[in-house]
């Protein structure tokens, strides 16, 4: 997602520096290119070389290579950049950086910078919440600078508080964001993801193998593309931390089924990718069942349809969206869910693909369209294939 995206990385004199390799790595693998420059005591902190390795370039620290003399412009480098990222930034580097000093490369590239600056603190927590420092980082915002907040927790002082630098993956999901077009700004869309459990007694359960991982990839590429979402989720392992993911967890499938008919009304549109139970247990025991005899038979009874319902109460300015998880006539069987459920169109997966489905990162589907299109694609990782789907999406908007 940040494929051809030049990234300028500044590492200070911070013990946080050594979280630099795991965000380069990190930043590569999305497919930026990462051009590092040190601080000379960041270097005390982690190896040039093991940066080097990572960003697979030569690491900056001076104005120039005394056995050469080969110059470091930090114009070119101002000019190259997408993005400058000074993480972790110290007090004493987010001080210069406010006043003006340029009295390292780092320092001089950042006045030289014509792309936008990210800096991710990175200190004690007294330090952190001094009134200089504060009105430093104040400073730095009020001339366009964006601060990724730093997290709270065990500094290396041993005291625990604000100050430590946000982790690499939130960072990497930060820019992310950042550099993602808003074609969904404005937009409020409603997100089922994971299973519902059936309660049999205090204990038992039934459900099925669906994890989530589809439906909360869904509701973040959704959120990075500038939506509100409503994410109603079934019981899951999952976390999610966007500022503009709304979630909602709920158990079972008379549960999702009254939150996403109540909340559907206020959307403009709705991905019904959970897997919800089909029947549920017509009685529930309040105590455990004692196994008393070898057979138990269990009478189940059909839960409410809620992507009928939703299809029912769908208007002409909204837009719906669901997914069949097939093992038999797949084709055939998602293009009557797709008509009986009045979907715009519908998200495909067979079983018998592998590692797509249940409980995988990966996922391979088929996109059925009202028109009579079909786009078929490869393999992925699940937040790949989001990106196809909201990509149809927004062709249905816009």
């Amino acid at each position: 997602m940040l494929k051809g995206k030049k990234i300028l990385l500044a590492v200070t004199g911070s013990i946080a520096a050594y979280k630099a390799a795991m965000l380069i790595r990190l930043l590569v693998k999305e497919g930026a290119e990462v051009q590092v420059l040190m601080t000379a005591l960041a270097k005390e902190f982690i190896s040039p070389l093991t940066l080097a390795t990572l960003s697979k370039r030569p690491i900056l620290v001076d104005f120039f290579d005394p056995t050469n003399g080969a110059w470091n412009s930090h114009v070119n480098l101002g000019m190259w950049a997408d993005a400058y990222l000074v993480a972790p930034a110290t007090a004493n580097t987010i001080g210069k950086m406010a006043n003006g000093i340029a009295d390292n490369l780092v320092l001089t590239t950042y006045l030289s910078a014509k792309c936008p600056v990210l800096v991710a603190p990175a200190m004690d927590l007294d330090m952190f919440a001094h009134p200089a420092n504060q009105r430093n980082l104040e400073l730095l915002k009020s001339v366009g600078n964006i601060i990724i907040e730093p997290s709270s927790g065990e500094l290396a002082s041993g005291l625990d508080g604000k100050g430590r630098m946000e982790e690499p993956e939130n960072i990497v999901k930060f820019l992310v964001d950042f550099f993602t077009p808003k074609l969904l700004a404005g937009k409020k869309v409603l997100i089922t993801a994971g299973p519902t459990y059936e309660k049999i007694d205090p204990v038992r359960f039934v459900g099925n193998y669906s994890t989530g991982k589809m439906g909360f990839s869904l509701a973040e590429v959704c959120a990075q593309m500038g939506a509100t979402v409503k994410l109603i989720t079934g019981p899951v392992a999952l976390q999610i931390n966007h500022p503009n993911v709304h979630r909602i967890d709920v158990e079972s499938a008379e549960q999702m089924y009254d939150c996403a008919v109540s909340e559907f009304a206020s959307c403009d549109g709705a991905i019904l990718c959970a897997a919800v139970a089909d029947f549920s247990p017509a009685t529930k025991s309040d105590s455990k069942i004692k196994r008393e005899k070898d057979n138990l038979c269990i009478e189940l009874t059909p839960t409410k349809d809620i992507a009928s319902q939703v299809g029912k109460m769908k208007q002409n300015h909204q837009f719906l969206v669901g997914f069949a998880l097939e093992t038999d006539n797949e084709e055939t069987n998602a293009l009557s869910k797709m008509e009986r459920k009045n979907f715009d169109f519908i998200v495909l997966n067979s079983l018998k693909d592998p590692n797509a489905g249940f409980g995988f990162d990966t996922n391979k589907i088929c996109i059925l369209h009202k028109s009579g299109r079909k786009d078929n694609f490869e393999l992925k990782s699940k937040m790949d294939v989001a990106q196809d789907i909201t990509a149809e999406v927004v062709n249905l908007i816009l």
